[in-house]
């Protein structure tokens, strides 16, 4: 008997040392045990979660002791009869008393770590995260600053074409840029389904719904790159949706804001200009591979019936007409998975790109899409 209760304890209690351990500095990355973060918040989530854990190991060591000690030592074999305790107040109100005061002891800690969660007030940059399938729009309020994350990983390592790297799926062309030692609240919504932006190490995991703005906050103390994901099932390229924050001083974090808004000035100027075909052809593949490939393929050749080839597609490139053309990439289709990029990119991505599927791939329309076409479509400039 007292062999059983002995394994069994070990077997319990043995995650708690693995977790004593990652304290003492050995790493064992999250392969037992959740991830300490790098916040002051996500360190008392942590330490909560191993208080709570031990509440929930003693309390499975008690009762499955008793359980087990005596199935033993009450077996039939050893002609033992068993005592009845019907209608006993005491033990009515013993096994009543020990979970509420079990419950309490937990609810007290618990409570103050929640209050801390939701308090997102004094904030000192605040940032808007919108969901997209299947990407992140980051806009920094009051900054004039605003910008799509994407997923950046090859698509040579998602086919296995190429070897895979450590952050596989976890990749990003534009990383969202914060300061260290400030508080960061992010707004989170969605613009289509709901999303569920999460990152580990800074111990925040909240949904963006469609429709509705909830809250969270982080304090990061050292610089690093932190990744995470879409924890939502929220399409087909559910598993393309990562999220990648970069902490920097207070300097370089400046210093990142100037530089996007100088892109942005650009941006808004390459929309004025006139580009020639070769310029329409290299931007619109890069604007392809980022918001097209996925679904249409590399190459235009599609994934039918869900997405058509685009390559050869005389539906898409002569059939339906330039105009039609540029109306799907702007509206999209409804019914189906397409979606439309009229807030999505600028008027020259969106040119760049209807070129490029127009004139790629063997497609032979010749047609050249102005930037200033795009603004008139969508009645003035965006």
């Amino acid at each position: 008997m007292r062999s059983v209760v002995g394994l069994l304890t070990i077997w319990l209690l043995w995650p708690l040392g693995v977790a004593a351990k990652e304290g003492e500095g050995v790493d064992y990355g999250s392969r037992w045990n959740m991830t300490t973060g790098v916040t002051e918040l996500s360190r008392e989530v942590h330490s909560l979660h191993m208080i709570i854990f031990a509440i929930c190991v003693a309390i499975a060591v008690v009762v499955f002791g008793v359980m087990f000690w005596s199935l033993i030592r009450y077996r039939r074999s050893q002609n033992k009869k068993s005592a009845h305790f019907h209608e006993s107040t005491a033990v009515e109100i013993l096994w009543t008393a020990i979970p509420v005061v079990i419950l309490v002891a937990m609810a007290v800690p618990a409570t103050a770590t929640l209050k801390k969660i939701y308090d997102a007030s004094e904030s000192e940059v605040d940032v808007l995260v919108t969901g997209y399938q299947w990407r992140w729009r980051y806009e920094y309020l009051n900054e004039g600053v605003s910008f799509f994350s994407n997923l950046s990983t090859p698509a040579e390592q998602i086919k296995n074409q190429q070897q895979k790297s450590d952050t596989y799926l976890l990749e990003v062309d534009e990383p969202l840029v914060v300061p260290v030692g400030t508080k960061v609240r992010f707004l989170l919504t969605s613009n289509d389904v709901i999303h569920s932006w999460w990152v580990p190490e800074l111990a925040v995991k909240k949904d963006a719904v469609p429709g509705f703005i909830n809250e969270s906050w982080t304090r990061i103390e050292e610089p690093g790159t932190y990744r995470g994901q879409c924890a939502e099932l929220c399409g087909r390229n559910h598993a393309f949706m990562p999220v990648e924050v970069k902490a920097v001083s207070q300097d370089e974090f400046q210093q990142f804001l100037a530089q996007k808004r100088a892109q942005a000035e650009a941006e808004k100027a390459s929309e004025s200009k006139q580009w020639s075909k070769d310029e329409l052809m290299a931007k619109g593949e890069q604007v392809y591979a980022t918001y097209c490939s996925a679904c249409h393929q590399p190459q235009g050749q599609g994934l039918p019936p869900a997405f058509p080839a685009l390559a050869g597609n005389a539906n898409m490139i002569e059939a339906s007409g330039l105009q039609g053309h540029i109306e799907r990439v702007l509206y999209g289709k409804s019914g189906t998975a397409m979606p439309g990029f009229a807030e999505t990119l600028s008027a020259a991505d969106i040119a760049a790109v209807v070129t490029y599927e127009r004139n790629a791939w063997g497609n032979d329309a010749g047609d050249v899409v102005q930037p200033e076409t795009i603004n008139t479509m969508l009645g003035g400039e965006k």
